[in-house]
C-alpha cells in the first residue's frame, strides 16, 4: 500500500475529515448508500492523488471539493441513466404497440438464421445481439474494420435473401431490409 509515511498521511487525512465529508456528502444525497459511494470516491481520489492534497486544514477543502465533483459526477450520471430510462421505455411502449410478427415469421426467421454460414452468423450476431460496432466486431474476429464491415453487408444480404426465398414479408421489417433482399419499395 506505500510507503509507510504515505499510508500515515492519508490515515491521519481520513481520520481527520472523515465525519466532515460524511456530513457534507449526506446532506447533499437520498440514500446512504450514495454516500457511503460517494464518500468512498472521494477517499479514493485522495489517496491517488495523496501529493497533490494540502497540508493542514487546506486539505479539508481539498476534500470538499473533490467531494463536490463526486456528486457532479454522480448526479450527471443518474441523468443520462434516467434519460435512457425513458428513451428506452418509449422505445419499448412503441414497439408494445406494433404488431408482433406472426409465429410462423419468427420460425422462418429462426430457420433462415440457421440456413446462414457460421462465420454470417457470427457477424451477424456480434452487431446486432451484441451490440458491437463493425470496427468492435473487426477486434473480436481478428480483422480490419472494412473487412468487417463487408462481411456484415454480405452477411445482411444473405439473410434478407434467405428470408425472402423463405417467404418472410421482409416489407414488414423497413425498406433497408427490402433493398438488402434485392426488392424494390
Amino acid at each position: 500500500m506505500g510507503h509507510p509515511e504515505t499510508r500515515q498521511r492519508f490515515e491521519e487525512i481520513y481520520l481527520a475529515y472523515y465525519a466532515d465529508l460524511l456530513a457534507y456528502i449526506r446532506r447533499r444525497v437520498d440514500s446512504h448508500e450514495d454516500a457511503a459511494d460517494a464518500l468512498a470516491e472521494t477517499f479514493t481520489t485522495a489517496w491517488r492523488r495523496l501529493p497533490d492534497v494540502p497540508d493542514g486544514h487546506a486539505a479539508r477543502l481539498w476534500l470538499y471539493g473533490v467531494a463536490r465533483r463526486t456528486l457532479a459526477n454522480g448526479r450527471r450520471t443518474a441523468t443520462r441513466r434516467s434519460a435512457l430510462v425513458e428513451r428506452l421505455s418509449a422505445q419499448l411502449a412503441d414497439w408494445a404497440g406494433s404488431a408482433d410478427p406472426p409465429d410462423n415469421d419468427l420460425d422462418a426467421v429462426r430457420a433462415a438464421y440457421r440456413r446462414l454460414h457460421a462465420d454470417d452468423r457470427e457477424v451477424l450476431a456480434l452487431v446486432s445481439w451484441e451490440g458491437l460496432t463493425s470496427e468492435e466486431a473487426a477486434t473480436v474476429l481478428g480483422c480490419s474494420p472494412g473487412a468487417a464491415r463487408s462481411r456484415l453487408h454480405r452477411a445482411r444480404k444473405r439473410l434478407a435473401r434467405e428470408l425472402s426465398r423463405a417467404g418472410v414479408d421482409v416489407a414488414r421489417y423497413g425498406v433497408r431490409a427490402l433493398a438488402l433482399a434485392g426488392r424494390k419499395a
